[in-house]
């Protein structure tokens, strides 16, 4: 998991530098604060984004997900980004190799995107998901982000807070 610190540099890397690639900014936050998986921002289609409602289909989520301005202003920027490019490609993100054609990126650009800040996807994913899954029945949490029930387990802490254990001296008796 990436500490708090480190959440509101890239958060602010993100949104208010313009240091960061585009493709790197939309893995970025859309992992960070909507817990989307690198397979999941690599498939995104224009066609999942509803601009009226300011939502965008991710992988196999029951629902649209809503996004927050910061959110919304890093996906115009990588679809402005997309423009320049000026392909026939489906997917927000066209690297070079996808430019002619119309495949996702791959695995691999994927798992490099965010190089430039030294976190992987999957330890953003985590940030986002470790909290619900500890809270409330990881099988709701599954649902919500379209995943399998096995796969959230991943998420669980390996220790259980002293507020939700029960107190020392109800257990003597």
């Amino acid at each position: 998991m990436t500490p708090v610190g480190g959440q509101r540099e890239l958060f602010g890397r993100w949104t208010t530098s313009q240091d960061a690639h585009p493709h790197e900014a939309l893995l970025g936050i859309l992992a960070l604060l909507n817990g989307a998986s690198s397979h999941e921002v690599r498939h995104l289609c224009v066609a999942h984004i509803d601009e009226a409602a300011k939502t965008i289909r991710l992988g196999a989520r029951p629902r649209p997900v809503p996004l927050d301005p910061a959110s919304w202003q890093v996906l115009q920027r990588c679809l402005d980004h997309r423009e320049h490019q000026r392909t026939g490609n489906p997917h927000i993100i066209v690297t070079k190799g996808t430019k002619a054609g119309r495949a996702p990126a791959s695995a691999a650009y994927a798992s490099h995107i965010l190089g430039g800040c030294g976190v992987p996807p999957r330890s953003l994913r985590c940030t986002r998901l470790a909290s619900p899954v500890n809270i409330i029945d990881p099988k709701i949490v599954a649902a919500a982000f379209g995943m399998n029930p096995e796969g959230v387990t991943f998420y669980l802490a390996d220790h259980v807070d002293d507020g939700r254990l029960p107190d020392k001296h109800d257990r003597r008796q």
